[in-house]
């Protein structure tokens, strides 16, 4: 989901869902604990959301966290 934020940052739930193989409600779901746990920017912008990934976050498991989510967007965008 993360991926598809970061290249499409103006879409909305729906379409995140679509660009992921998921539900829009499980979408909801990963955006939200995206946005709590700080990988996920949400500004409003009218009606709709605009998403900013927050590249200097560090991954989450611990074998990985010397690494940013903005090098893990980068060698997958190859």
């Amino acid at each position: 989901m993360i991926i598809e934020v970061s290249r499409a940052p103006d879409a909305t739930v729906r379409e995140l869902a679509v660009r992921s193989d998921l539900t829009e409600r499980q979408a909801h779901r990963v955006l939200a604990d995206l946005v709590e746990a700080g990988y996920v920017e949400r500004r409003r912008v009218g009606r709709r959301n605009h998403y900013r990934v927050n590249e200097e976050q560090p991954l989450r498991r611990s074998s990985v966290a010397d690494r940013r989510v903005g090098e893990l967007l980068s060698a997958l965008s190859r």
